[in-house]
């Protein structure tokens, strides 16, 4: 697909985007005509998206850095030319689940970068070329948006992993942060909360997590799929809810919910 034609379609740009729940949002954004931008630290192995090759563009990008943050978006105004959505999905798990009293500074320095520096430099960066869009592009319909995922850690505790809890937290702040700066320009930012998701990362709790569902934890009892984040993330980005910013939106199967 050409520049020309890239140009015509709305642009999603997934971080973390070949696996798990962020290979799960680029395919529905895909099944809704969006034109998907993925990238990841690591260059994917096969076909990403079969029956969508000419839909989509992986970017290599190491969300903590700022060099390869910067080489990001410069590929993205050259080889496509706008952005309509972000979704800040990348991230980690700590290297190694540590008792938050022998947990050491480098574990945390390396998830915090990832899953909050990381995306809040890049939204920084995005939102300034989406304010210049707005201001400069010839669509009528323009109407951008930024989606962060961050997860139930972000108000659970789990000692034993304190650094992507503290990691999530800050990306629910960053949430607020965001949608109060950018209401003046129209642009809305909505944060997902994932419960328990089968993903790479959840697969070695695999045992654990399904005696919990069996016991109650969870009102809706089953995992939660990559695909059920993917279509949240599309209807946030559609623009349904006209009358909110800043809004959390649990997919969870009713973990959030206090019940006796």
């Amino acid at each position: 697909m050409s520049k020309a034609e890239r140009t015509k379609k709305k642009v999603v740009l997934i971080t973390g985007g070949t696996q798990g729940i962020g290979h799960g949002i680029a395919v529905e954004f895909l099944k809704a005509k969006y034109f998907a931008i993925v990238c990841a630290r690591r260059e994917p192995q096969g076909e990403l998206f079969p029956g969508f090759e000419d839909q989509y563009l992986f970017l290599h990008c190491d969300i903590s850095s700022t060099e390869s943050r910067e080489t990001l978006v410069k590929n993205i105004q050259t080889q496509v030319g706008h952005i309509d959505v972000l979704v800040n999905n990348a991230g980690i798990a700590p290297p190694e689940r540590k008792d938050i009293l022998e947990a050491t500074e480098q574990s945390f320095e390396m998830v915090m970068k990832i899953n909050l520096q990381g995306p809040y430099f890049l939204t920084q960066t995005l939102v300034n070329w989406m304010i210049e869009l707005q201001k400069n592009y010839e669509k009528q319909d323009y109407h951008p948006s930024i989606i962060n995922i961050s997860s139930i850690s972000a108000y659970t505790s789990s000692p034993a992993r304190g650094e992507y809890c503290v990691s999530k937290a800050g990306l629910s702040m960053m949430t607020k942060l965001y949608a109060d700066r950018l209401a003046e320009y129209h642009i809305p930012v909505f944060e997902i909360q994932p419960g328990i998701i089968t993903t790479p990362m959840t697969r070695g709790v695999k045992q654990k997590y399904d005696g919990l569902i069996e016991e109650g934890l969870l009102p809706i009892k089953r995992w939660g799929t990559p695909k059920d984040i993917g279509m949240a993330s599309v209807a946030l980005a559609e623009g349904k809810i006209p009358y909110s910013t800043g809004q959390v939106l649990n997919i969870d199967g009713g973990f959030h919910i206090h019940r006796l």
